[in-house]
């Protein structure tokens, strides 16, 4: 005769199940790896407290549940936003190679997670669940009490923005490697018209030090300013190493064997158009340089 604790055994077994599914949702929605964290386990304890024969689809029912969990913390984060620092760059995945082909190629670019912040809750949410994991309309509806209808058209709303943003299109790793490294070469050797090469002529640099030394946090804008910016990090760039930023070729600074940068390229035509950098203490003190071969 199964016992309680059984039942709750099972239940814990099939969860773990969609963990990674969830875990997936939940990044994308909020472009935080803790965040994430927190709003799939909120959805376990939820899952706890359900009856759970009344579940005819356990994945959608966790999805929805998870979607609702990151809904709510967008809407509470825009809220506590409106007067903070308008630079923010998403939580990075670093590994230090491909180990996992598939879910490297399920992975999302720091730059699609930074547009995504633009978006509303809403249209974050229609876009994600429809266009990312391919969520009908007839659910996505009534988690944002609204028609299906309704939801179609936020879900438009983001594509439309999103279409502005610079992806690496046909840009194999290979070659974003080799740009990137000369990028890095010119930066180490002081090489201004070498940094001009690398650069899209209006290339931006988004730079999140939090309230770390590194800062201020800043957007800038144009090959000469952003080149100018790499040059008075020059000292830095002696200790970068190659790493696989959210499935794409980036670099990590390494100094003491702690992690004082991370660095996200988006290579569109040949050269640099978006660069991304977290030099956040607290946020990086969560990446393991070890793991990464690199303490």
């Amino acid at each position: 005769m199964a016992t309680e604790g059984d039942t709750v055994d099972e239940l814990a077994a099939q969860f773990e199940q969609h963990r990674t599914h969830l875990r997936a949702v939940a990044y994308r929605m909020l472009g935080s790896q803790a965040e994430a964290d927190d709003a799939v386990q909120e959805a376990w304890l939820r899952l706890a407290r359900t009856d759970e024969t009344s579940i005819q689809n356990l994945r959608g029912w966790l999805t929805t549940v998870v979607a609702r969990i990151c809904l709510d913390m967008l809407r509470t984060r825009t809220a506590r936003r409106e007067d903070a620092l308008d630079v923010h760059v998403p939580d990075p995945i670093v590994t230090s190679g491909p180990e996992d082909e598939a879910e490297l190629a399920d992975s999302v670019g720091l730059a699609l997670l930074v547009v995504l912040d633009t978006l509303a809750p809403a249209e974050r949410l229609a876009f994600v669940l429809h266009d990312v994991f391919a969520v009908p309309f007839d659910e996505i509806g009534p988690i944002l009490d609204r028609s299906p209808g309704a939801a179609k058209q936020l879900a438009s709303r983001a594509r439309s923005r999103l279409r502005g943003a610079p992806v690496h299109g046909e840009v194999s790793a290979a070659r974003q490697r080799e740009i990137i490294n000369a990028f890095l070469a010119a930066s180490r050797e002081g090489n201004f018209e070498g940094l001009l090469n690398v650069l899209d002529p209006d290339v931006v640099l988004r730079a999140d030090a939090g309230a770390g030394p590194m800062g201020p946090s800043q957007l800038l804008r144009g090959a000469r300013v952003v080149a100018g910016q790499a040059l008075h990090f020059a000292d830095l760039a002696q200790f970068a190493h190659p790493v696989l930023v959210n499935g794409r070729p980036g670099f990590v600074a390494v100094v003491d064997g702690r992690i004082v940068s991370v660095l996200s390229v988006t290579v569109v035509d040949d050269r640099i158009a978006e660069m991304n950098i977290l030099a956040d203490p607290e946020r990086l003190s969560r990446i393991d340089a070890a793991s990464l071969g690199l303490a």
